[in-house]
Order: C-alpha cells, then structure tokens, then sequence
C-alpha cells in the first residue's frame, strides 16, 4: 500500500493551506481574466453603437444640408477623436461585405510581448478581438454596418500585465502566508513537544512525570489522560516494589532459616560421619586393616561435603552487613571468592564515597547483586578476571531527569558468551537481580559482547542523608 512519506506536521498543514491558498489565488486570476474579457466585449459593442449612431448622424446631416449622400460618406475619423483607444479598430462595411473606411489605434507604448504559452492559453480561453457590428439605418433602409474591434495581440498583453501583477502578488502572499502559517502552526503544536518529553520519561520509568495545563481544548484530554496514566503507574509500580521487597525479605528468611536448617541438621551429620569414620579407622587398623581406606575415603568424601556445606551455607546467609558493613562484606565475598577458586579467576574490588552511611536495606540488596554477579560471572561465563566497582556519584537515572546522588556498582568480567550454561542464558539470575534493583527504585542494564566480556551496572538512589555524607566527606 502506497503512503505519504514521514515529514513535519506544520509543514503538511502548511504546504496544504499554502496550495488551497494557491488554487483560490488561480480561480481569482481566471475571474478577473473573464471580467476584462467580457468588459472589453462590451465595450467594443458600445463603440460600435456609438460609431453606427454617429455614421446615421453624419446622414442625416447631409440628408438635411446638400439633399443627398456626400460622396467623403462615412467620416471615421471625427469619431475615432473620441473613442479611439490602443489597438482599437472602427471601419464602415457595406451590405455586401465590403469595407468602405477604417481607422485603427496603435499599440500602447510600453507593452511588452506576453509569453507565447500564455498567448496561446489566452486565445484559446477567451478568443480575444472578436468583432461588434451595429447596423447603420438611414430613412428605414439598413445601409450597412459599424464594425468595431480591438487587435488580439493588444489585448492579449494587456491580460498579460494583469495576470502578472496578480501573480506578483500572489507570490510575495503566498511567502508571508507561509511564514504567518508556519509559525502559528509551530507555537499551537508546541505542547506535543512536551507530551513527547513527558512518554520518553515514563518510558525511563519516571513516573512522576505530569503535563501541564494545555489552552488547545484538543490537548486537554491527553494531558488528563496522560496524567491519569502516569498515576496509575506510579500507583501500580509503588504497589509492585512493596511487594517485590516483602517477597525478597521472605526469601531471605527463607534462606537464613534453610541455612541454619542445613547448619544445626546436616552439619551435625557430617560432623558425627567424619566422627564415626575416624573411630572405625582406628579400629580398622587395629583389627582389619582392609577396610582401612574406605573408612579414609568416607572421612574424605565427609570432609568434601562439609566444605561444600560451609559455600552454601556463605551464600545462603551471608555475613551481617549491619554490623561489618558493606564495603567489609564485599571485601570478603571477593576474599572468599579468591580462596575457593585457587588462581583460576582473580576476583577484584575497588571503592568511591561514603558507602558506610548506607541505608542497611540498601547495603543488603547490593551485596546480594553483587554476589549473584559474581557468581554468574565466575561460574557461567568461565570468566579469568571480575572487577567489581562500588562507588557514590551523581547519576543520571533517565533521559532528561536532573542527576541525583546513587551509589553505582559496576561488575565487568572477561568471559566467553558462549561457555554460559541454559540457566544464565535464560536470565534467571538477571530477572531476580532486577527484581531487587526494582524494589530499592534503581536501574540496571547489562552489556554482553558478541563472544568475549561483560558489564552489569547498577545505580540505585540515595537518600538526602547518605549524599550529605557523601559531600562532607569530599569536602574533608
């Protein structure tokens, strides 16, 4: 299906008036052409009415005077001094067709040639120099004809010097119409400016976005349902993050009590297996030294299991943020992390800012981003090197937002996009690590290369408190 391309709305509305501006200039001109058209016919037949009066006149002068037709009959020129005009003819012609006198006017000075697609448009419109004939009667008896017309070519340029101070005219209007037009159009469609900048922020999820009052009344029903919308939003995402962060808060319950579960229950297990395989190795080496190496390999696989025990039990519930901190509990999660993978992938961290007058929710939530990207990173990505980067600075959260203080964490790694598991590439990981960004109001976006690295970013709002702290201490 053929469409119109994309272009400006005031230049549509503006070409459009422009051409119906146009087509109304055009039908005038034709009007005014049609008008001098048939005002030069009527007056060509008023002169001719006027010459065959006069001719009667000089009849029955002479009738009155000598009794008898003069034989200098008809005398043109006393009424040419009257009613000639530039290219004007006026002629005497007798019943039987044949012309006995004519006088004609010359051209006007000054007149220039019309083009000749116009002559030729002119022409065949309005057929320009038709004649006007007026029968001469003398004592009851048609003697012959008065005969007026103007030349073509004289009335031809004539039209042609109105039809072109018309188009002058039309022109220099059309150009101030378009400008009049253009910028009235550009002032009454300013709001839809506003209304683009207010849905480019709703879909950054500012949602506090409002417009303002509109005097277009068009435009007052979007700017009502715009708002409305907006509320709406604000209303259902606020509801959403209370219930993500009750959720998160249930799973960390959930966790913390599954990790003491495994802790009280299974540990202790483990402890009396590695207890109960130490006893019968003794006894084994006293009475039955063949079973000696399966009571060692049951200690062994006992001790593999407690220290698989003791990495989850880390993950499920990690060390007291409130009370060592953030940065400490980072520090550690890297520390652990290093230990366990035994050079394989080296695990780095770097700090920005005053991250100790964190909010202890917010503390929390980071940690557990930053250990899921960790994890994801080593295990998933196959990656040799993780920096992980926390740092206070003022962030931009969405386009055209003013920037507030947030704490970023930043989580690059080296890895291979393809060595990725079905699990990280269903994005489970990153579904729930934006989940929690969510909850506490952040933005989260994630950067995969096409076969090597990765950078996950976090930044998160921080309350007025923390950045007074963080600005103090710069100062300091």
């Amino acid at each position: 299906m053929w469409t119109l391309p994309r272009s400006d709305l005031k230049l549509r509305l503006t070409l459009r008036i422009v051409a119906l501006s146009a087509i109304c200039f055009a039908a005038t001109s034709a009007y005014v052409l049609f008008d001098a058209d048939r005002s030069a016919q009527a007056r060509t037949e008023a002169i001719a009415g006027i010459t065959a009066k006069d001719l009667e006149l000089q009849l029955s002068k002479m009738d009155w005077v000598k009794g008898g037709q003069p034989s200098e009959f008809p005398d043109l020129q006393i009424i040419a001094t009257s009613v000639m005009a530039p290219g004007l003819c006026i002629a005497y012609r007798r019943d039987k067709g044949e012309i006995l006198q004519r006088v004609c006017g010359g051209k006007r000075p000054g007149d220039a040639d019309p083009p000749a697609i116009f002559a030729s448009l002119y022409g065949g419109l309005f057929d320009p120099g038709r004649e006007a004939a007026q029968s001469v009667i003398f004592q009851d008896r048609k003697l012959g004809e008065a005969v007026a017309w103007f030349d073509p070519a004289t009335l031809t340029a004539e039209a042609w010097r109105e039809a072109s101070h018309l188009l002058a005219v039309m022109v220099v209007t059309l150009l101030l119409l378009c400008g009049l037009v253009y910028a009235a159009l550009a002032r009454a469609l300013r709001p839809t400016r506003l209304i683009h900048a207010g849905l480019k922020r709703i879909a950054a999820n500012d949602l506090t976005t409002r417009l303002p009052p509109f005097d277009l009344a068009e435009l007052s029903p979007i700017r009502e349902v715009f708002n409305h919308l907006a509320e709406s939003l604000e209303a259902t995402l606020a509801e959403r993050n209370e219930l993500t962060r009750r959720l998160i808060a249930l799973q960390d319950d959930e966790r913390r009590h599954l990790a003491r579960e495994l802790h009280d229950e299974f540990g202790q297990s483990l402890t009396a297996i590695r207890a109960l395989a130490a006893s019968a190795s003794q006894t084994a080496a006293q009475d039955c030294p063949s079973l000696l190496p399966e009571c060692e390999g049951i200690a062994k696989t006992a001790a593999q299991m407690m220290e698989t025990l003791r990495g989850t039990l880390f993950r499920l519930r990690p060390p007291d943020v409130e009370e060592l901190g953030l940065a400490a509990s980072l520090e550690g999660l890297v520390a652990g992390w290093n230990g366990r993978s035994a050079g394989h992938t080296r695990f780095e961290i770097r700090f920005g800012g005053a991250l100790g007058s964190l909010p202890v929710e917010l503390s929390a939530g980071l940690y557990r981003i930053a250990q899921e990207a960790i994890t994801n990173a080593a295990k998933h990505a196959e990656a040799r090197r993780v920096i992980l980067d926390l740092a206070m600075r003022e962030v931009r959260l969405s386009p055209g937002a003013p920037g507030k203080m947030a704490v970023e964490l930043t989580v690059e790694d080296d890895g291979k996009a393809g060595a990725r598991d079905p699990a990280a590439r269903s994005g489970m990981g990153l579904l729930g690590m934006r989940e929690r960004v969510a909850s506490l109001g952040g933005r989260l976006s994630f950067e995969a290369g096409r076969s090597t690295g990765s950078v996950l970013r976090v930044a998160i709002p921080v309350a007025p408190a923390a950045a007074r702290e963080h600005g103090r201490e710069l100062t300091a």
